[in-house]
């Protein structure tokens, strides 16, 4: 009992010094006077980790001093904010090594805390490993910048290069491993696994099929749909089966699909197809349309599959109000492209001028705002002669 003051006065000069290490190196992310601590956590007498029941109160200031919005930290994982040790200040010059200013890393910090609880040589190698597939460091601090999470996430640096070398080896270059990576980074921290899975199965789809060279047929859908590989195969045999059944396709015509623009199709929720696709199929008909008109337009234009039925109908109706023919729309389907008030907007300018939709057909409505813009001036100018 006699030593309890003695101790309290050491426990208060441990965090004094604490609080004074991080207020006097927030401003130059200096990890060399206040180096990264070692996570840790208490435990219960069951031996489960247990975080400390409140906020770490240095933590937070230290954060605050970098600009880091700690509210929004706070709601992303508030366990991050609870841990008596992370690595602010390491992975702060970390970053700032690698040219990311203080801004930058105070929103990558805001949005994905985890952040600050990884290792300089953890970061250090799974850097290393990214650039196999990216060229500079600019270029990755501007993914990190988009999507924290696709650095942060994963803290398995092994799995990483598995997953990189299983990739390669399906014979995807450098330019698809840098799209997968920037789009849909949870493909590499998904274990090498479940990667593996899903080719098989795709490759067991092309079989299935008819086909005769599996290994390019995988390697095709990944290319074209880059979250494939963070859907689960029971997603994708349904919108299969789904396609086939609905369109009583054969095997032949399946695999041309998927193997063309269809491959993005099975990105979509199982419901979300069934219901757009049994629409589609009401609103054709009910236009004059045939099976075969309703095959075309999914073959040259599968991403019609993921417009909504009210805001597909909306866009139909209004193109087809001002004298534009259907055939002419099954030709041309990528005006559907365009939201409903972009489409309105340039059917009431060509008005103006008097356009011909009969004469010249739509292709002015599937075009660049600068074409568009170029487009109508002409006219214009035709008009006032």
């Amino acid at each position: 009992m006699t030593a309890l003051p003695g101790l309290r006065t050491l426990l208060g000069f441990h965090r004094s010094l604490t609080l004074q290490c991080r207020s006097v190196l927030i401003p130059t992310f200096s990890i060399h006077d206040c180096p990264p601590r070692k996570l840790c956590c208490t435990s219960t007498k069951s031996g489960e980790p247990k975080p400390p029941p409140t906020e770490n109160e240095s933590l937070l200031e230290n954060l605050n001093l970098m600009g880091v919005d700690v509210t929004k930290a706070r709601q992303r994982q508030p366990g991050v904010l609870r841990k008596a040790f992370t690595n602010e200040q390491g992975v702060a010059q970390f970053l700032e090594g690698k040219g990311a200013s203080r801004k930058i890393i105070a929103g990558i910090i805001s949005r994905y805390p985890r952040a600050i609880t990884r290792s300089i040589e953890h970061l250090e190698q799974r850097w290393g490993l990214w650039k196999n597939i990216f060229k500079t460091d600019a270029e990755m601090v501007s993914i990190l910048d988009r999507s924290p999470e696709s650095f942060f996430r994963s803290s398995d640096n092994g799995n990483l290069e598995k997953n990189i070398a299983f990739l390669i080896s399906l014979g995807l270059n450098s330019k698809d491993l840098h799209r997968l990576l920037a789009t849909a980074p949870r493909t590499f921290s998904n274990s090498l696994e479940l990667n593996k899975q899903m080719v098989e199965f795709l490759e067991d789809i092309c079989t299935e099929l008819g086909g005769t060279n599996p290994e390019q047929f995988a390697k095709n859908i990944i290319s074209r749909n880059l979250y494939i590989l963070i859907r689960s195969t029971k997603r994708v045999k349904t919108n299969i089966n789904t396609l086939k059944t609905s369109l009583k396709w054969s095997d032949e015509e399946m695999l041309a699909l998927l193997q063309g623009r269809g491959a993005d199709l099975l990105d979509l929720s199982n419901e979300y197809m069934k219901k757009n696709l049994n629409s589609l199929k009401q609103k054709l008909f009910s236009l004059g349309c045939r099976k075969a008109d309703l095959e075309k337009l999914i073959v040259n234009y599968p991403m019609i599959l993921y417009i909504g039925s009210d805001t597909l109908s909306s866009k139909l109706d209004c193109l087809l109000k001002e004298g534009i023919k259907m055939q002419q729309i099954l030709e041309t389907p990528k005006v559907l492209d365009y939201s409903t008030q972009n489409i309105t907007g340039r059917l009431e300018e060509l008005k103006k001028v008097g356009y011909d939709f009969k004469k010249y057909g739509i292709n002015v409505l599937d075009s660049s705002k600068k074409r568009f813009d170029a487009k109508l001036e002409r006219l214009a100018a035709s008009l006032a002669k």
